[in-house]
């Protein structure tokens, strides 16, 4: 039999957590986990404690800013009219230029 396993604060975590979401919320999680850098658990483990997160810059970090915005950009450019600026994306670009202001003092 295999030893257990501890996380780094000597937990060892042994239950598993799993819940259903449409494939937008899944979309959605999938890159607010990018974003942060952090593993989709130690994401979602602070979001539920209610913690702050910070976003450690690294080479992830990194491409997945640059994935979202492309994608920002080519949704703004299709966009003619701010109305039509879904909530979902409003959010997602305040949490990029959160990201990138916090950045600018380590690049």
């Amino acid at each position: 039999m295999s030893a257990k396993r501890v996380d780094a604060k000597n937990r060892w975590r042994n239950v598993m957590v799993s819940f259903r979401a449409s494939p937008e919320e899944a979309q959605q999680l999938d890159r607010l986990v990018a974003l942060s850098g952090l593993t989709k658990q130690d994401y979602i483990m602070k979001r539920l404690a209610d913690r702050e997160i910070t976003v450690e810059s690294n080479p992830r970090v990194y491409k997945a800013l640059r994935i979202e915005m492309s994608r920002i950009l080519q949704e703004l450019q299709r966009i003619s009219d701010s109305s039509e600026i879904s909530d979902e994306l409003k959010e997602l670009i305040g949490m990029i230029a959160t990201i990138l202001g916090e950045m600018k003092g380590e690049v």
